[in-house]
């Protein structure tokens, strides 16, 4: 009678050990395949023009997710998501060589968000800029 009593505590404790890893190893591809929460859209980011200096990014997150506005040239700002296409890295801003740098596969990316080279498959997605006295609105 102790054993059956055992096997059947062990398989209960067996039986509920593997859901919770099931339900753990989904959870991340449930999270990936949900469509984003609608107050993560929409919104505008301000930064002062004085944090982007020329040939300088500054990350910022925009809707939740990683951005990068760039001083291309005096006055000359652009504004992308820093997440490389291929596979969902975040990008580095090189100012040796003027251009971004994914460091998961050597991706690389222009300064105005052009694939230069590596397995990307689209450019980094623009973000609208716009100067607003001393601040750059972007969104």
């Amino acid at each position: 009678m102790q054993r059956s009593s055992r096997r059947k505590f062990l398989a209960s404790l067996l039986g509920t050990l593997g859901a919770a890893a099931v339900g753990i190893a989904t959870y991340p591809v449930f999270k990936y395949l949900a469509p984003s929460r609608s107050d993560e859209r929409g919104g505008k980011v301000t930064i002062p023009r004085a944090q982007v200096g020329v040939g300088q990014a500054r990350f910022f997150q925009f809707q939740g997710h990683p951005a990068v506005v760039l001083q291309r040239g005096p006055g000359v700002f652009a504004a992308f998501s820093a997440i490389c296409t291929h596979l969902g890295c975040i990008v580095k801003w090189v100012p040796e060589k003027g251009e971004f740098l994914c460091p998961c596969h050597a991706g690389r990316f222009s300064s105005d968000g052009k694939v230069l080279g590596g397995p990307p498959p689209k450019p980094l997605p623009s973000i609208p800029v716009a100067i607003s006295g001393e601040n750059l609105l972007i969104g």
